[in-house]
């Protein structure tokens, strides 16, 4: 397994936000994480990613405990996040903003590292056509395509995307998780949260509902969404 979480307790103050989280994410493959809002899955992302500090439990990466591993040291080892909010940087251009994501790079005056500005505007060809444009003035599915591709630019093994559907239109949310299918086949793994359960699980190769900081159910993308439950508190009773 590429990663590996083990009895995951996280807490904000007094408040316990994720409580005993067990499940792992299989090299190459895309694993899910849907709930209501307030179920611990940003949560979960932010404590992968090194930014919420864990109370018990552990964090194993490509077979190395990451669990008290800094954040930015984490980034080298070759984990990469899309935030929430896309959180990209609004006073700087697109080309700006994509080359912060590879901050950590030392190969910047590479072939390698103008292939992955090629592979980015492939993904996202809109980026290409924006390069110079301040990130701020575009519009919400061309940021969320830059945190996207900004996360990308660290050429990570394992890329952590929190809800890159929010907020966006239909036509640009059926986009949006046909580029992760294709992030996919181009052969990085994804740690999705997304609260459009339909899109999600239809996509993904393994899956689990999370409910106040519990995992509940785990299955295969497929398994769940044929289960019941799944379909009456996320799905709507369809798929």
């Amino acid at each position: 397994m590429l990663l590996e979480v083990e009895g995951l307790c996280v807490n904000y103050g007094h408040i316990e936000a994720i409580r005993d989280i067990s499940f792992s994410v299989a090299e190459g493959e895309i694993t899910t994480l849907i709930g209501a809002n307030g179920a611990g899955k940003t949560t979960t992302l932010k404590t992968i990613s090194g930014l919420r500090k864990v109370r018990e439990g552990r964090i194993v990466f490509d077979g190395k405990d990451i669990t008290n591993v800094p954040p930015f040291e984490r980034v080298k080892l070759g984990i990469s996040q899309s935030p929430e909010g896309r959180g990209i940087f609004p006073g700087m251009t697109v080309r700006e903003n994509l080359d912060m994501g590879a901050y950590a790079r030392r190969d910047r005056k590479t072939a390698a590292y103008r292939e992955d500005f090629d592979r980015v505007y492939q993904l996202f060809p809109r980026l290409q056509e924006r390069v110079s444009q301040t990130a701020g003035t575009l519009s919400g599915g061309e940021q969320q395509m830059l945190a996207m591709g900004r996360a990308l630019m660290a050429r990570p093994r394992l890329v952590l995307l929190d809800e890159p559907s929010m907020g966006l239109a239909p036509r640009l949310i059926q986009q949006i998780f046909s580029i992760i299918a294709e992030i996919k086949a181009q052969g990085t793994t994804v740690l999705l949260v997304e609260q459009n359960a339909a899109q999600a699980l239809r996509r993904a190769d393994q899956a689990h509902v999370l409910e106040t900081g519990e995992i509940v159910r785990s299955g295969t993308g497929e398994e769940l969404s044929g289960d019941e439950a799944v379909k009456a508190a996320y799905l709507g009773g369809d798929v």
